[in-house]
């Protein structure tokens, strides 16, 4: 019979095996240039196109819509390109050399203090509204728990009163706090800035940040609406706050034994 002959002399575990292993070399392959839509082509220090790119090609261009009427999205050339024109220098022509900075690290967003070129409006919920909202704009949210660090004078680093907390920040899905408010200059201007909420530190008396000092809150990147806070803006605050840990006192910068 033509079944009997077949495979008779066909070896059907010999081709099972090839054919996993051609579909997992595809399955390699497909995800390695899918991985490839970000952060290529590769760059050297000193911004050139590398000259090794590696064994897998940059894949074709893929469009993505955007949720909520945000427009499309095309990678990997339609992906947005790094900054450039950095206030750093390499410390040594050798490849691999350190980078130092060359101005204010925290007003130029390097090293510690760098932040990425993240889409500049609010992240959004499950049903289009701001995640992150002023506590002040929430007349369903309350304190439950904890200390409520509203009305508490913020400490700085180097230990001056630099104002107080007058609002907090809701990731309403989740209800957590986000960020502080803090109001700088309560008798004046009333002048604020915006305090993560993970490098403050509520006491029964006063609320301690100790990534920055006190002239420091003067230039902590501010946001453009009062109601929210875009994902850009969420990063350089980040930045500006995690870059103080390092660049906020010079002291901070030389080795610990």
């Amino acid at each position: 019979m033509v079944g009997t002959e077949f495979f008779g002399n066909f070896d059907l575990a010999s081709a099972a095996i090839w054919l996993f292993w051609i579909f997992f070399a595809g399955l390699v392959y497909y995800l390695q240039t899918e991985n490839m839509r970000e952060g290529y082509p590769l760059q050297t220090d000193d911004g050139e196109v590398a000259p090794n790119q590696g064994p897998f090609p940059v894949p074709k261009d893929k469009t993505f819509h955007l949720r909520d009427g945000r427009g499309e999205l095309t990678v990997p050339s339609g992906q947005r390109g790094d900054r450039a024109d950095l206030a750093l220098e390499q410390t040594s022509k050798a490849a691999g050399s350190p980078f130092v900075p060359t101005g204010d690290p925290m007003a130029d967003g390097v090293g510690p203090a760098s932040w990425a070129p993240r889409e500049d409006h609010p992240e959004l919920d499950a049903h289009g509204h701001a995640k992150i909202q002023p506590m002040s704009m929430l007349e369903e949210f309350t304190i439950s728990a904890g200390t409520d660090p509203r009305g508490k004078p913020v400490v700085a680093g180097d230990g001056e009163v630099v104002g107080r907390v007058s609002d907090m920040w809701i990731d309403v899905p989740e209800q957590y706090v986000r960020y502080l408010t803090v109001d700088l200059n309560p008798e004046g201007s009333g002048k604020t800035a915006l305090i993560p909420a993970n490098f403050a530190r509520i006491k029964s008396d006063r609320v301690a940040v100790r990534s920055i000092y006190g002239t420091h809150f003067a230039s902590v990147p501010g946001i453009k609406s009062k109601g929210e806070i875009t994902l850009l803006e969420e990063e350089k605050i980040m930045a500006y706050y995690g870059g103080g840990t390092m660049y906020a006192d010079p002291k901070r910068e030389e080795p610990k034994l």
